[in-house]
C-alpha cells in the first residue's frame, strides 16, 4: 500500500477533502483565522471566498459570528481543555435569525508548531421552526381539550341538578326512583370524566380511579355509613382511557344495583369491588353480603342496569356471571385470552410495574 508522506501532499489532500465537504466547514488557525472553507460554507452563508480566506472568523460577514460565548468556547478548544459538541447559537441575518449547531475540535496531526481547528456547522433553522409549530399546536390542543372538559363537567353538573330538582317535584315514587337512578348515573359519568381529565399519559390507574368512583357513589347513595360500607380492592393495573370508561360504568351499575336490592329494611352489610389482571386476563367483580339474587343474571327481571352491564361487557369481549355469595351475591365480568375475539386488543389491560 502506498502512503502519502510528503507534508505538502498531505496538506493539499486535507484541504481538498475539506473544500468538497457537503457540510459547511472551516479550518482555522490558532488566531481563529480561516485557512480553508468548504464550498458548502460559501453557498450556505452567501459569502465570497476572497472575503473568507485569511479573514478572522469573528469578522466574517457583518460581524455576526462575533458571539462572546462562541469566542470563549473556541479559545478553550484551542487550548485543548475541551471541544465543542453540538453548541447551538443564533446567527443574525439580513432577514431572520438562523439557528446553527456547531462542532469544533483541535486537530492532532503531529505538528505542534501549527495549531489547527476544524469547525463544522449544521443549519437547524427549519427543524426548530417545525418543533415550535408542533409545540404551538400541542399547546392549542391542550387548551382546547381543557375547555371542552370544563364545559362537559359544567353540563353534567347542570343535568344532575335538573334531575334532582325534578325528583323533588314529582308525586310518583316510581318516577322519583327512576330520576334518582338517572342522577346517580350522571354523577358516575362526571366522576369518569374528572378522572380522565386528570390522566396525562393516556392510561388510567384503576386503584385510585375505582376509589374515587366508589367514594362518589357512596356519598350520594349511602345515608348511613355505619350500616353500609363500600370497599375497593384493586391490584396495580392500568388500562387505556376508553377501557376505564367501560369498567367505571360497569362498577357504577353493579354497585347501584347492590345498594338498591341487597340490603332491604335497613339491613347492614358490605359491598366489595374487586379487580385483578394477569397478562391479557382480567376479572372485575362486585360482591355483597346482602339477601341474595337469582344465580344467573338471565333469570332476574331484566332492567336498564342489566342491559348496560351486558352491553359494556360485550364491548370488552368479556362474560358476565352472577352467583350466590353465601350470603349475598357476586356479579363478575371476566375477560380471558381464550375467549377474546380476533382484533380486540383494546380490551387488554396492562399490569403496572
Amino acid at each position: 500500500m502506498n502512503r502519502i508522506t510528503h507534508p505538502d501532499v498531505a496538506h493539499d489532500l486535507a484541504l481538498a477533502i475539506l473544500t468538497s465537504s457537503n457540510a459547511p466547514a472551516l479550518l482555522l488557525d490558532e488566531d481563529l483565522v480561516v485557512i480553508a472553507a468548504s464550498t458548502s460554507f460559501y453557498r450556505a452563508f452567501a459569502l465570497d471566498p476572497q472575503n473568507v480566506i485569511a479573514q478572522p472568523l469573528l469578522k466574517l460577514g457583518a460581524g455576526e459570528w462575533d458571539v462572546p460565548q462562541l469566542r470563549s468556547l473556541l479559545a478553550a478548544t484551542l487550548s485543548g481543555h475541551t471541544g465543542i459538541e453540538a453548541y447551538e447559537m443564533g446567527l443574525k441575518g439580513d432577514v431572520a435569525q438562523r439557528r446553527l449547531v456547531l462542532h469544533a475540535q483541535k486537530l492532532d496531526y503531529g505538528d505542534a508548531q501549527q495549531v489547527r481547528l476544524l469547525l463544522t456547522i449544521s443549519d437547524v433553522t427549519e427543524a426548530r421552526v417545525s418543533e415550535r409549530l408542533k409545540d404551538d399546536l400541542l399547546r392549542e390542543k391542550t387548551i382546547l381539550l381543557q375547555e371542552i372538559q370544563h364545559r362537559v363537567a359544567n353540563s353534567l353538573q347542570i343535568i344532575a341538578s335538573v334531575l334532582m330538582q325534578s325528583a323533588k317535584r314529582v308525586q310518583s315514587e316510581e318516577t322519583r326512583g327512576h330520576l334518582h337512578d338517572a342522577h346517580n348515573r350522571v354523577m358516575s359519568i362526571a366522576t369518569v370524566q374528572q378522572q380522565l381529565a386528570a390522566s396525562r399519559i393516556g392510561e388510567v390507574e384503576l386503584r385510585s380511579y375505582f376509589d374515587q368512583l366508589c367514594q362518589s357513589l357512596g356519598a350520594s347513595m349511602i345515608h348511613d355509613h355505619n350500616r353500609l360500607s363500600l370497599v375497593v380492592s384493586v391490584d396495580g393495573s392500568s388500562v387505556k382511557a376508553d377501557i376505564s370508561v367501560s369498567l367505571g360504568l360497569i362498577v357504577t351499575e353493579l354497585v347501584i344495583n347492590a345498594l338498591k336490592h341487597a340490603f332491604p329494611e335497613e339491613r347492614s352489610g358490605r359491598i366489595l369491588v374487586d379487580y385483578w389482571s394477569h397478562g391479557e386476563d382480567w376479572k372485575l367483580s362486585v360482591r355483597d353480603d346482602g339477601v341474595g339474587t337469582p344465580e344467573k343474571l338471565a333469570v332476574a327481571k331484566p332492567g336498564l342496569g342489566t342491559s348496560i352491564v351486558e352491553a359494556l361487557a360485550n364491548q370488552l369481549d368479556a362474560t358476565v356471571e352472577t352467583e350466590g355469595g353465601h350470603p349475598g351475591t357476586i356479579v363478575s365480568v371476566a375477560h380471558t385470552k381464550a375467549l377474546k375475539a380476533d382484533g380486540a386488543d383494546r380490551a387488554s389491560p396492562r399490569k403496572a410495574a
